[in-house]
């Protein structure tokens, strides 16, 4: 049986087809790719469909897949979440079947790093995937500017991506770097064992400079501004008071037009609170408590009666947007 291992696809649906069929994969041959099929390139959930339902197909947990299972999402993984629609959490789920490493009879295959002095069984799962502790740890391990394939000496070769290592994949001590950089443009890279041989075709264009362009104004939209902090929202209005697009500027003034609308409510809320309380005092003055307590903003009922409730209070307490409506509709309706 021949193995295919396939690089960083990233989303380059086209690419993979077009591989595929120039190393002329049967049904019959293992296809593995080793991880990063998600994100940047214009066709993620295409990719993801291909090799979820391929017979005789692995797929290893790459930095990309494990940002998505963990909830730490970039734009990258922002992007893929609109594209994905209500297949998103398939998608997640599915995310929990990966391994962080695959070995065959010739090699070992994993996403990114191995430590050169560990058992393949006992590596760090941060390690193998290239997550950012990973990183990090790794960083403290091998000399500036040294790498973990520059102390490698087992006899069984690591086919290992992450890194875009150029346009060939990078031969060094026994390892083979295969990321040759399909979604900027660059390469889809495939070994094929037992005989190592090397595939390749080249990308249509560089995706992921494109895809940056393309999906920011869906992104933007598909943010959950509603439950995030007014703080938040004004980082997020700060981060991207860079962009000139006429269409995006406009939405981003609409969201600050809004919170700024959200930040005056304070007054009129703090003005409808007091007024309920004295409403409750003049109707319930010997059972004011036990009314007060009947409302999800109790608090605020209790610090008006002792004259204490002050602006600060509702800001730090009705932070969200959500918050905001949400008392604004309760007061309203009983007032």
């Amino acid at each position: 049986m021949r193995t295919f291992v396939i690089g960083d696809i990233h989303g380059c649906y086209d690419e993979l087809m077009a591989l595929i069929a120039k190393a002329g994969l049967s049904d019959a041959d293992r296809l593995i790719a080793l991880g990063d099929i998600v994100d940047r390139g214009n066709q993620s959930k295409e990719v993801y469909e291909y090799l979820k339902n391929r017979t005789n197909c692995i797929v290893l947990m790459g930095n990309h897949e494990r940002k998505h299972q963990k909830g730490i999402l970039s734009y990258a993984q922002e992007i893929v979440k609109v594209q994905f629609g209500p297949g998103y959490e398939s998608f997640l789920n599915w995310l929990d079947s990966l391994g962080y490493y695959y070995e065959t009879d010739e090699a070992i295959i994993v996403h990114a790093f191995f430590e050169h002095d560990i058992a393949l069984q006992q590596q760090k799962e941060e390690v193998l995937c290239g997550a950012t502790s990973g990183d990090r740890y790794l960083s403290k391990k091998y000399p500036e500017g040294k790498y973990w394939l520059d102390f490698y000496t087992g006899e069984k070769p690591v086919i290992y991506g992450h890194h875009v290592v150029g346009d060939l994949p990078k031969i060094h001590n026994n390892t083979y770097g295969i990321d040759t950089g399909a979604c900027h443009g660059g390469y889809l890279t495939a070994i094929e064992l037992p005989g190592f041989i090397i595939h390749q075709v080249k990308a249509g264009k560089d995706y992921w400079k494109e895809a940056q362009k393309a999906w920011q104004l869906p992104v933007l939209k598909a943010k959950n501004w509603d439950e995030m902090t007014l703080e938040e929202i004004e980082q997020q209005l700060n981060k991207l008071a860079y962009i000139e697009e006429p269409a995006i500027k406009s939405y981003l003034a609409g969201i600050r037009q809004w919170k700024e609308q959200l930040e005056n409510d304070y007054t009129g809320i703090k003005e409808r609170i007091e007024a309920l309380t004295q409403q409750l005092l003049v109707n319930h003055p010997e059972t004011f408590s036990v009314e007060a307590n009947k409302y999800a903003f109790k608090t605020y009922l209790f610090k008006s009666r002792s004259n204490n409730l002050k602006l600060e209070d509702l800001q730090k307490g009705l932070n969200t947007p959500d918050k905001i409506m949400q008392i604004k509709d309760e007061l309203a309706s009983l007032i």
